[in-house]
């Protein structure tokens, strides 16, 4: 521990992450499920990724912005794979202080940057539906890439005052974290000091990303269904919505588990350690996992596209 000599705030050089509590002699065989997730992850990603780069068809800004949710959440799992392989893999349980916190910081300005791009596409949705011969008009290629370097650029600046909160609590011995990995509501529950500030801020935070986010998308998709409801034919209403069930798919495989996970930390020591990584890995893990597989499904376009890849680089007899 160090300390510093006008204040005698004792700040951990690491912190002890925690894997599945209960199941750590099992570690080694949780870790292919993990594994397995990875490679989805990855894979999945880079396929959707690799078919928006080359094929000049999808670079519309439907598609584009789901290149900006698929980077985003590859960005995510890349945070986090050092640690949780590091822990199921190696038994390595200790991360710096330095080190915690740059992948606090990577993780929730990645998550804010997730939740604003699923925002843009339900707005994309809504222009599309309620005025299409004016879509690519309104959504043109720089509006779309000057939106992703704001949300990208918002992202940063509501999360770096995060890291300098939390290096002037004190942690008084306590560096005992409860996920294989960091996030802010954990560290801030170790502190012994005055977390006001902190928490103050985090609603702040909470509030004027995820809530606004969520509440804008909602009334995105009650307009969606208003403009729907007008069109005459029911062949155009199922064309419509159509187009709009892999977004509300991947919003729901995003706010679901982070609904839960919040719960479960507003719920603190009554809720079980395993619950709680339980939580924490589905918050993680379950949208990266699932986006790729709805849109390779789902969507005729990028489902065509990822079949052609497939069937060039298959060998001709």
């Amino acid at each position: 521990m160090k300390t510093s000599n006008n204040s005698l705030r004792f700040l951990p050089t690491t912190f002890i992450l925690v894997g599945i509590p209960g199941l750590e002699a099992e570690h080694l065989w949780i870790s292919v499920p993990f594994c397995l997730l990875y490679i989805i992850i990855f894979l999945g990603n880079g396929i959707i990724l690799h078919v928006i780069r080359t094929n000049a068809a999808l670079h519309q800004p439907m598609y584009l912005f789901l290149a900006m949710l698929a980077l985003s959440e590859v960005g995510v799992s890349a945070s986090t794979l050092p640690t949780v392989l590091g822990i199921f893999l190696f038994g390595n349980t200790e991360i710096s202080f330095e080190v915690c916190l740059f992948q606090m910081f990577s993780i929730h300005s990645l998550s804010i940057t997730e939740s604003a791009v699923l925002l843009a596409m339900s707005l994309d949705r809504f222009v599309a539906i309620h005025n299409p011969l004016r879509y690519t008009a309104i959504l043109t290629l720089p509006r779309v890439f000057g939106t992703g370097a704001i949300i990208g650029l918002k992202s940063i600046m509501l999360m770096a005052p995060f890291p300098i909160l939390l290096q002037h609590l004190p942690f008084c011995g306590h560096n005992i974290l409860s996920h294989s990995y960091c996030l802010h509501p954990n560290l801030i529950h170790l502190s012994c000091g005055n977390i006001s500030v902190n928490n103050i801020y985090g609603i702040f935070i909470v509030t004027s990303t995820f809530g606004l986010d969520s509440l804008l998308i909602v009334i995105s998709y009650v307009l969606i269904l208003h403009t729907v409801l007008g069109i005459a034919t029911g062949e155009g209403r199922k064309k419509a919505l159509n187009t709009c069930g892999s977004h509300v798919c991947a919003v729901l495989a995003y706010y679901v588990p982070m609904i839960g996970l919040s719960i479960v930390h507003r719920l603190g020591h009554h809720v079980s350690p395993l619950l709680q990584a339980m939580m924490a890995n589905a918050y993680l893990f379950f949208p990266p996992v699932v986006n790729p597989i709805i849109y390779s499904i789902k969507t005729k376009e990028i489902h065509r596209g990822i079949v052609r890849m497939l069937s060039e680089k298959r060998p001709r007899v």
